[in-house]
């Protein structure tokens, strides 16, 4: 499998502090938390077309700091994807730095731009190596009336190729799975919708369990996919762990109960084993909302949280696993969580080298409810070293579209594929 050029841009490591007074004195003494900072910032990629799930625009909190304070902690900004046909000489980061809350109520309490700065990126240079466009303190460029400030920032590209796979239809349909490189596309898997009930587990999966329900039309169980190779064997699978249900008195799925998913791949002795755990459910406060959780689970560790955020039932979004900067929670608009970005060592933006899973790792395009769905996934080719790798992120692109079919209200109908 030949893997597609991609180029990431990192920005990140971000501070901001008062230029000196005459006096040669701060009119902060100390570093100050972002939680509690004045200060915030919006980061955006200009010069290229990003496609509907992507994000060209990040908005993060930024830590105050003084003039004798060493440089801040490493730590991830924001990240931007580009595949080989946006790479161009004309690309910029532009950084807008913001005093006030981030949201509004009214007009009285709106944020004031402070001030601005562009660092021009020829990404050219990063489809074969990585480059540092800046790294250090920089000046802002002040709006009127406001004080000259410096703001700390490192803005670095790097070569990121990956894996690119696409559905040729539903995966309740049993589609076929394509790679696709450029206008290329050669079929490399096909996977199997199937239904199963408690007594006939297939590829070794764990049985379900879940609160009691009245009847079984108020169930959503037994879904299961497995994903071929050419030659018709067994690579990957997922299949409902626990099957969805609604909470008493409601339509939902809730957070309390939610359904999962195991996808398990081939062991090598003609056994099955587990790989990860997908949880699904409708979040309680947002009727459109589809809150979901993965964790992998390592055979000699306690199982960990790599992506764990919320996507729209109506308009879908994408979802993103990437490991570079640590294990904490970052929500986004497009519904991904993600672990930081960027394919390299990480070490620059404060990457834990004791991670298993480090830089991009995979993500999954997914659309709403009602809508032809067809996943386009792209794995980093560093967690592939086999078919079996890419089989496992095929079947958990599937297991989290269908998850929005799964947490679809009860009181509407699925379609006839998923029904038993």
């Amino acid at each position: 499998m030949d893997p597609c050029p991609f180029v990431r841009i990192l920005v990140g490591n971000l501070a901001v502090k008062c230029q000196a007074s005459s006096k040669g004195s701060s009119s902060y003494s100390g570093k100050v938390h972002p939680s509690s900072s004045p200060f915030f910032c919006k980061i955006k990629l200009k010069g290229v077309e990003t496609d509907s799930c992507s994000r060209n625009v990040s908005t993060v909190p930024l830590p105050l700091t003084s003039e004798t304070e060493p440089n801040p902690p490493h730590s991830l900004a924001a990240s931007f994807d580009l595949t080989k046909s946006q790479i161009t000489k004309a690309v910029f980061v532009k950084i807008s730095l913001y005093k006030g809350p981030t949201e509004t109520a009214c007009l009285l309490s709106s944020p004031k731009l402070m001030g601005k700065i562009s660092i021009p990126l020829d990404l050219t240079q990063a489809e074969a190596r990585p480059c540092t466009f800046h790294n250090g303190w920089a000046k802002l460029k002040p709006r009127a009336h406001a004080k000259a400030r410096l703001l700390h920032l490192t803005v670095r590209a790097e070569p990121d190729p990956r894996f690119v796979f696409r559905f040729d239809g539903e995966p309740e349909c049993s589609p076929q799975v394509f790679q696709i490189k450029g206008d290329v596309k050669q079929p490399v898997f096909t996977c199997k919708f199937s239904f199963r009930d408690k007594n006939n587990n297939p590829a070794g999966a764990a049985h379900y369990s879940s609160a009691a329900v009245n009847s079984h039309s108020a169930e959503r169980k037994g879904w299961s996919i497995t994903v071929h190779d050419l030659s018709g064997s067994p690579v990957a699978a997922a299949s409902m762990a626990t099957p969805f249900v609604p909470s008493p008195g409601s339509h939902r799925v809730s957070r309390s109960n939610p359904g999962a998913w195991l996808i398990i791949r081939p062991d090598g002795d003609g056994t099955w084993k587990p790989w990860g755990r997908l949880e699904a459910w409708r979040q309680p406060n947002n009727s459109t909302a589809v809150g979901y959780r993965f964790q992998v689970l390592p055979a000699t560790a306690d199982p960990v949280t790599l992506a764990a955020s919320t996507l729209s039932s109506h308009h879908g979004g994408k979802f993103t696993i990437d490991a570079t900067s640590g294990v904490s929670p970052l929500n986004t608009p497009h519904g991904s969580w993600d672990l930081g970005s960027g394919s390299g060592s990480g070490s620059d933006f404060g990457f834990d080298p004791s991670f298993h899973y480090k830089g991009f790792v995979m993500s999954a395009t997914v659309d709403g409810e009602g809508k032809r769905s067809k996943p386009h996934v792209e794995v980093g080719v560093q967690h592939v070293t086999c078919t079996e790798d890419a089989a496992a992120f095929v079947a958990l692109a599937a297991a989290l579209d269908l998850s929005i079919d799964a947490c679809k209200l009860f009181s509407q109908k699925l379609r006839k594929e998923l029904r038993q």
